[in-house]
């Protein structure tokens, strides 16, 4: 079954309060998730979204389509750079912690990435920016502890 996953992030500044929202469908199977943190960036958000999404996949080896609004994250893998970030250690580079998460769930799928325009009436993308906007005002904001260790080096 082909799996599609819808992804944005917000952030309220940048850094500011933050969150994630994402959809997951595939047939009649229809899922939404969202998380707010106190403290992060917008990249940040865009990217644990498609982190999330593909960690919510419970079996392996599926087909994946990721839809995001994200040029860093989309054009990071379907560029390839972050194979190459990858092979020096992520040296310079932001949000190392987020992409090293990303690729130990990214080989688990077939996985393709479109970039969507943002803000352009997209259903599914209008619906996870109220989720991510909505999740970064709620009263259960938690940590982003990669952000705060990058923050500190």
């Amino acid at each position: 079954m082909k799996i599609n996953i819808y992804t944005d992030g917000a952030s309220r500044g940048n850094p500011g309060p933050g969150g994630y929202g994402v959809i997951l469908s595939a047939g009649k199977h229809y899922k939404e998730l969202s998380q707010g943190y106190k403290k992060t960036t917008n990249n940040r958000m865009e990217l644990l979204a498609v982190i999330v999404g593909l960690e919510s996949i419970k079996s392996e080896g599926q087909e994946v389509t990721v839809y995001s609004d994200s040029k860093y994250v989309v054009d990071s893998v379907e560029k390839r750079w972050v194979f190459g970030w990858q092979k020096k250690g992520f040296k310079g580079k932001k949000n190392p912690d987020l992409w090293q998460r990303f690729l130990k769930v990214y080989p688990k799928h077939r996985v393709k990435f479109i970039w969507i325009k943002g803000h352009n009436n997209h259903p599914q993308n209008e619906r996870c920016d109220v989720l991510a906007v909505e999740a970064s005002m709620g009263d259960k904001l938690i940590e982003d502890f990669g952000y705060i260790q990058q923050e500190e080096a």
